[in-house]
């Protein structure tokens, strides 16, 4: 089975055309890449200080941190929907109903995320008692929960402006934020963990401040970005007012994005829960096994969001053959560097047994075990990611990858995942493999649904009179 559609009687573009495609496709990806390299910095430099202190505070931020990773995804299904839109949009210059679709997405994404910073901060004790019953991880989980909850705000603003202006091809600016992020978060991070300047060990109290403290100067950041920057801002008569048309857009693309997000990361998250009640050392092997994927996953991820952005634009030029041939070119790329991914964790095997010198024998057994399955795990998700999370919304056609992860999550990996853990009692590493399949299954559907090109339709409005305004305000 072919992955990718022919190009041949698509379209015709000289040699020129195609380096410029790109060369621009790369200038796009990159500062993605690196943003993706600065968040895995800093969970990595987490995992890495965290070791220092103790297994079980390592493994307890592992699973506290699900919570965040839930609320992550959720975000990060809500901007990929609205920047299926504002992409669109941006292609055809309409810049003054981006504006009212980032007004949307705001609003819902800091109810979200009040609604995430009330459980944490009020039920981190039983939130915790969701992945382990590990009294000891309980207790340290709680703490940091608690602390953690008020940074929840915080993300529900800076996540989805920052992807928003990645999909109007401002990609440096989110670059950039992340890593004075980078900076802060590691900086309060070993001050508090290792007792630097005087100050006192706080260990895992002292991450969740750091954390804190990074996405509060994240959201400081954006309201100035976006008081300066004229062209696409946020506009407080846009937060208070609704235009029923928009809002009905946004539902119709917004929502699909999000509910296939929050399904799919409430069902990963769940691979936790089984491995936490596996044992303290699934936990912690688990915890650095992950900073792996995340390593493999970096360029693909970036290619991947790259994707999205270029597809929407292009659709929104209303070039749909063009879309096809991009897409095409996109997946190929996105497929080479999960390739890359694996190697780089095979390669990186050694420096990754290092971070666990506080593990246990078993745990570094397991952890032998996880980076193998890892090294492959990468390329599947990637490429499902550009394909589902890329090309899929960059079409308008959201509510399929809603249908295939939701169904495969659910129905496949994480019943089964809980039967052979907890019927059949299968060892920690054939489970996990198991919980690795995932991405395989789904993956004959996803390439049936990609070659049949009906994801591609232009999903913008015309407003005649709002576009003269717009283009107004852009000479002015």
């Amino acid at each position: 089975m072919k992955l990718f559609q022919s190009n041949k009687g698509l379209i015709e573009e000289t040699p020129k055309e195609k380096r410029e495609f790109y060369s621009k496709a790369i200038l796009i990806a990159l500062p993605i890449i690196a943003q993706n390299l600065i968040n895995t910095a800093v969970n990595s430099a987490d995992v890495v200080m965290l070791g220092y202190v103790s297994q079980e505070a390592l493994s307890a931020s592992s699973l506290a941190n699900q919570v965040q990773f839930i609320l992550t995804i959720i975000f990060y299904g809500l901007s990929s929907g609205v920047a299926t839109l504002t992409a669109q949009y941006w292609g055809k210059g309409d810049t003054r109903t981006i504006e009212k679709e980032l007004a949307i997405a705001l609003r819902l994404s800091l109810l979200v995320g009040f609604i995430f910073a009330v459980a944490a901060w009020f039920f981190p004790n039983q939130l915790m008692h969701i992945f382990t019953n590990d009294p000891a991880l309980i207790q340290e989980g709680v703490t940091y929960l608690r602390i953690l909850a008020v940074s929840y705000l915080f993300m529900s603003f800076s996540s989805i402006y920052l992807n928003l202006m990645r999909s109007i091809e401002r990609v440096m600016l989110s670059t950039g934020v992340y890593a004075i992020s980078l900076c802060i978060n590691i900086s309060i991070n070993a001050t508090f963990i290792f007792g630097l300047f005087g100050a006192p060990k706080l260990g895992l109290v002292g991450v969740a401040i750091g954390t804190v403290i990074a996405r509060f100067t994240e959201v400081v950041i954006c309201v100035i970005d976006s008081i300066r920057f004229r062209t696409v801002r946020i506009r407080f008569k846009d937060l208070v007012s609704l235009e029923p048309v928009l809002v009905k857009d946004f539902l119709r693309i917004s929502m699909p994005s999000t509910l296939n997000d929050t399904a799919w990361s409430v069902a990963f998250s769940m691979y936790s829960v089984i491995l936490g009640h596996m044992g303290s050392d699934a936990v912690a092997a688990n915890s650095i096994a992950t900073v792996a994927r995340n390593l493999g996953t970096v360029i693909c991820f970036g290619m991947a969001s790259a994707t999205g952005i270029i597809i929407g634009k292009t659709i929104g030029e209303n070039r749909l053959k063009h879309a096809q041939v991009y897409a095409n070119r996109m997946l190929f790329l996105t497929s080479t560097a999960g390739i890359l991914g694996g190697i780089l964790i095979l390669c990186s095997c050694p420096l990754l047994m290092m971070m666990g010198h506080e593990l246990t024998d078993q745990a570094r057994i397991y952890l032998q075990g996880m980076l193998l399955i890892n090294a492959y795990y990468v390329w599947g998700q990637g490429v499902n990611t550009a394909w589902i999370g890329g090309c899929f919304r960059a079409g308008g056609d959201a509510k399929y990858g809603m249908i295939c992860d939701t169904i495969d999550m659910w129905c496949f990996a994480v019943p089964v995942g809980l039967f052979c853990a907890f019927v059949l009692k299968l060892p920690v590493l054939a489970v996990y493999f198991i919980l690795c399949l995932d991405e395989f299954v789904k993956m004959p559907f996803v390439i049936h649904h990609y070659r049949a090109f009906q994801w591609i339709r232009n999903i913008t409005r015309d407003f005649p009179e709002q576009e003269q305004v717009v283009q107004k305000e852009i000479v002015s």
